[in-house]
């Protein structure tokens, strides 16, 4: 077999394109398609200085024409891309959780359990504990611990008590 300047780089785009199959980001797919056309441009008997600045071009313009254009395309409609903590989850409602071994309240947040604190509550420590089932919205994170607010305040108990 010949190992021509071609050949490589067809080598190297089977490889991205198979690593592609682990991500599912698009990106390697299009370093692929970068290595594919810079094969082409070594078939043409171009130097490898050539082939560099080819696959620099290709790269630079097939890598964001599959994460701004492509990838949208696979992608459920409503997702908000980025990881817990990024800010993606600010204001949404949760209801709190009390967790099976030790009784803390805490929410769910992507599948993960949060220990909470009620941001009203910051004098004196803030309130870590509220019942199973109550409506909070999330603000953000401190550490590990999901800051959060009640989304209706509860009932002052103390009103509706008249001393005779």
């Amino acid at each position: 077999m010949d190992w021509n300047p071609a050949v490589i780089w067809l080598i190297i785009a089977l490889l991205l394109g198979l690593a592609e199959l682990a991500t599912g980001g698009l990106v390697l797919m299009a370093l692929a398609g970068a290595a594919l056309l810079t094969a082409a441009l070594a078939g043409l008997g171009l130097s490898l200085s050539w082939q560099l600045i080819g696959m620099g071009v290709f790269s630079g313009a097939l890598v964001p024409l599959a994460i701004w254009v492509i990838r949208p395309w696979f992608s459920p409609r409503g997702v908000a891309y980025g990881t817990t903590g990024t800010g993606v989850e600010r204001g949404h409602t949760y209801t709190t959780l009390k967790r099976d071994f030790d009784g803390a309240s805490g929410v769910k947040i992507n599948g993960d359990f949060y220990r909470l604190r009620v941001a009203d509550s910051d004098k004196g420590g803030g309130k870590t504990e509220l019942p199973a089932g109550t409506s909070v919205i999330f603000q953000t994170f401190d550490g590990t611990t999901a800051i959060v607010r009640l989304a209706h305040p509860a009932p002052d108990s103390s009103a509706n008590h008249h001393p005779e």
